[in-house]
Order: C-alpha cells, then sequence, then structure tokens
C-alpha cells in the first residue's frame, strides 16, 4: 500500500468515527427529511449537564490568535479580508472543499506578509484532520449550515475555540452539543452574528442603554429579504439553501433581527426567552418564480417547497416582553429587518430610520434618528466606521471580527457567548413545531439552567 492510500484510509476511517461520534446525523436527519415535528415534545435535554457557569466565561489571554478557516466561499472570504487587517492575528490554515478557494485565500494570506498557512481541501471532513493536527487558538467556519455544529465541536474536542457564521444550529438537539462542549472543554463557541454590529443597531444599543427610551417593553424584528434569484444560484448558497425551503416551514433565519433586540433585552444576561407562537402563510413564492424562471421538463419544475412565505412568530420573555418576528424570503419586497424597540419613555423604527422619545420628539411625531448620531453614536463605530468599507457588508463585518480578537487576546468575555449562540437558534426548530402543531406555544429551553437571572448585560463597549 503506497504512503497515500494509507492516509486516504486513515482519511477515510477518521470520518466515519468521529462524525458519528459527534452525533451530527441526528440533528441532520430531522432538517432533512422534515420529518417527527408533528405531536412530539421538543427533542434535546440538558443531558444532566448541572450548573451552567456562574459567572460568563472568559478564557485565558491569547496573543497572537492562531486561527483556522474553514470555509472561504462568500462570507468566508470577507472574515479572512478582515482578520488580515486585525493585529495579532496569524491565519495558520485554510480549509476548503473546492481547491482553488484555498489556493486563493493561502495567496491573501501571504500577500498581508503572513507565512502561507496550510491547506485542507480532501473532501468534506477534512476540517476533522486541521483540528487535530494544527497547533490553533480558534477554528471559524463559514460553512453550510449542516456543518456549523460538526466543525465547532471538532473545534472544541481538539483544544480549539470556536466561532461560526449564523445560524449556529438548526436543531434544539444540536444547540445542546453546542453548550456540552463548550462546557466540557472550556472554550468559547460563539455565532458571528453580524447585524449586532450594524451602525443603526449599535446606536439604538446605545440610546437603550443610556436610558432614552425608558424600560423596553417590546420589539419587533426579522428577516425580509427577497433571495428567490440566491436560492437558484448554483455557485453559491442555491446549492444548499433552497433544500431548507423544500423540507421545513417555520423561520429558518431568525437570527439577524433577533440578535440585536435580545442583545437590547438582555435576553440570556437579565432575562430569557420563555415561549413562542408561530404560524406560516402558504407557499406560492418560490412555485411562481420557477415557472417564469425556468423551462417547461427543468428539473426545478418538480421540486416541491414547503416554506410559507411569510412566517410570523410571537416570544414572550420570562419578564414579560414580547418581541414580534418575521420571516419573508420568497416574495418580492425590499429589504428589511424591522428593528423596532418600543419603551416607556420612546419608540425606535428602523426601515425607514426614526425615533420618538417623549419630552424631546415633537408630540406624536416621528424624528430622523439619524438626527441622533453625533451624540449617541456607538464608540466602536466612531472608531472603526471606516475600516470594513468595500468588503462583504461593510464595517459591521469588520467591527464583530476585531471583537472576536480583542476579547480573545484579553481574556474578556465574548460579547455573545454559547448560550446566545444557542437561545436564538433554537427559535428555528421552535418555529417549525409550533407551525406544525397549530401554533400551539413551544417552550423555549433554557440552556443557561437559570445562570441568566445573574449574568451582566453587555454594556457600551470601547475600542
Amino acid at each position: 500500500m503506497s504512503d497515500q492510500d494509507s492516509q486516504d484510509q486513515k482519511m477515510d476511517e477518521l470520518n466515519r468515527r468521529d462524525f458519528v461520534r459527534l452525533g451530527a446525523m441526528t440533528g441532520l436527519g430531522a432538517i432533512i427529511t422534515g420529518v417527527g415535528l408533528e405531536g412530539c415534545a421538543v427533542t434535546g435535554t440538558a443531558r444532566n449537564l448541572g450548573p451552567a457557569r456562574s459567572e460568563l466565561f472568559a478564557a485565558p489571554p491569547i496573543d497572537p490568535v492562531r486561527i483556522g478557516f474553514v470555509g472561504v466561499g462568500g462570507m468566508g472570504s470577507v472574515h479572512v479580508k478582515n482578520l488580515l487587517k486585525i493585529e495579532a492575528v496569524e491565519m495558520r490554515a485554510i480549509c476548503d472543499i473546492v481547491e482553488e478557494k484555498v489556493i486563493r485565500a493561502q495567496e491573501w494570506v501571504e500577500e498581508a506578509g503572513q507565512p502561507k498557512p496550510a491547506g485542507y481541501s480532501r473532501g468534506e471532513y477534512d476540517f476533522l484532520r486541521m483540528c487535530e493536527e494544527e497547533d490553533l487558538d480558534l477554528v471559524f467556519n463559514a460553512t453550510p449550515w449542516r456543518w456549523h455544529v460538526p466543525i465547532c465541536v471538532a473545534a472544541m474536542k481538539n483544544g480549539k475555540h470556536a466561532a461560526t457564521e449564523v445560524p449556529a444550529a438548526v436543531t434544539i438537539d444540536e444547540c445542546w452539543q453546542l453548550v456540552e462542549n463548550a462546557e466540557k472543554y472550556r472554550k468559547h463557541c460563539i455565532m458571528m452574528e453580524n447585524c449586532n454590529y450594524g451602525r443603526r443597531e449599535m446606536l439604538i444599543l446605545n440610546l437603550v442603554r443610556k436610558g432614552m427610551l425608558g424600560e423596553i417593553l417590546h420589539g419587533e424584528c426579522g428577516y425580509l429579504h427577497d433571495l428567490r434569484e440566491v436560492k437558484f444560484d448554483y455557485d453559491g448558497e442555491g446549492l444548499w439553501r433552497r433544500d431548507h425551503s423544500m423540507k421545513r416551514n417555520g423561520n429558518l433565519y431568525p437570527t439577524h433581527g433577533l440578535g440585536p433586540v435580545a442583545q437590547c433585552m438582555n435576553i440570556n444576561r437579565g432575562d430569557q426567552f420563555d415561549y413562542l407562537v408561530s404560524m406560516s402563510s402558504p407557499s406560492r413564492g418560490l412555485q411562481e418564480y420557477v415557472e417564469k424562471t425556468f423551462l417547461p421538463g427543468s428539473p426545478e419544475r418538480k421540486e416541491e417547497y414547503l416554506l410559507g412565505d411569510v412566517n410570523v412568530s410571537l416570544i414572550k420573555t420570562a419578564k414579560g416582553r414580547t418581541i414580534l418576528l418575521s420571516h419573508d424570503t420568497n416574495l418580492p419586497r425590499p429589504y428589511s429587518r424591522l428593528n423596532l424597540l418600543q419603551g416607556t419613555k420612546g419608540i425606535v423604527h428602523g426601515y425607514p430610520d426614526r425615533v420618538h422619545i417623549e419630552g424631546i420628539s415633537p408630540a406624536h411625531r416621528w424624528e430622523e434618528l439619524e438626527d441622533y448620531r453625533e451624540e449617541f453614536e456607538h464608540p466602536l463605530w466612531k472608531t472603526f466606521g471606516e475600516s470594513g468599507k468595500g468588503v462583504g457588508h461593510g464595517s459591521m463585518d469588520f467591527i464583530e471580527d476585531y471583537r472576536l480578537i480583542k476579547c480573545l487576546r484579553e481574556g474578556l468575555p465574548m460579547d455573545m457567548d454559547v448560550y446566545d449562540a444557542a437561545g436564538i437558534s433554537a427559535v428555528s426548530e421552535l418555529t417549525e413545531r409550533s407551525v406544525a402543531n397549530g401554533s400551539q406555544p413551544q417552550d423555549v429551553p433554557d440552556f443557561t439552567r437559570g445562570a441568566w437571572k445573574t449574568y451582566q448585560p453587555l454594556g457600551v463597549v470601547e475600542a
């Protein structure tokens, strides 16, 4: 047997053993088949983990931060380019199933003046080999959704911190896997929700922290984005994202809207999602798009879609607050994340951006949110507002990457931790279950096991 044959055999054995060991296929089966949602209790329990951490987790400082990156397509490329501009980052390894993408990212690293990182492109499971072989501090992944949990778990089991694109997980069982392994191996496992770092969202967070809106009682948020072309883009997310629309019916992508609202409401840090109800409209948008776009006889004409075009969910928190959460990706519409917060002293609304504060704004009239920017601009945007221009979603992507590295270098708790990743991601399966059961309420698991009552809210951090 040649050395290469021996190596390939070892990889095959590693792939089978570790993928089963990670337990990812159990969750993946529910995602892909869509079975088992009707009339069933929520799957996934706390696995007798005992109490959660008594304080927000902070790991020992790391300097420099050595990174292995998995998935260097669209968003992965954005993160790699941002990270190469941040001090004390060493890009040690690049992994992708497409070798040309690995080579391209390696070239970016060398152009930035760093040594050529190791490349991993032997197939879908080569991230396992990277996690075992490379001396890394952080494994960052921007892959299709079904790989987020297996990659994060592999990283933590091999002594690395983990960061993943959104959503962190698709099923509740996967959410518990992240929590369990983060606690067991004492590693960060965070969801990179860039919208938490949007200029509008951070200005609103500053208004909330300064008490300008009073006590926050209600929020409205969502992901309202015409993705019909994206779902049929065979060079990008269309290769996998459309499958979710075929097999699932609920809110498939809650994090962009819910993340910033949850942060303003101190979810997992003073309050907690308690339960939700959800309902979906009929499914029409993708069907009509296919009929207009593809010729008779095309394979797309044979596809069937389960996802309701508009999903609307209501979340109740432990302290009685309410959140309206929407998902709308199959119909023609301008982009919006809603971004509404209602407090006892005022209200702020996105798309268009406007605000009303009692005693300051004209009675019964909106003001432009922009008028409050000079006084309430978030310090991070004052410092880094120009840093991410021209890459991805602009400076909010850069700021989230900067904060990740700063917290690792200085041994600080993360702005969002594994409990936030799990709590917000779990909303997806819960909405599916509520829709499948006639909009019956679904309890949200308390991934902190009561520790949310003492965890301190995120303040207005500075650079």
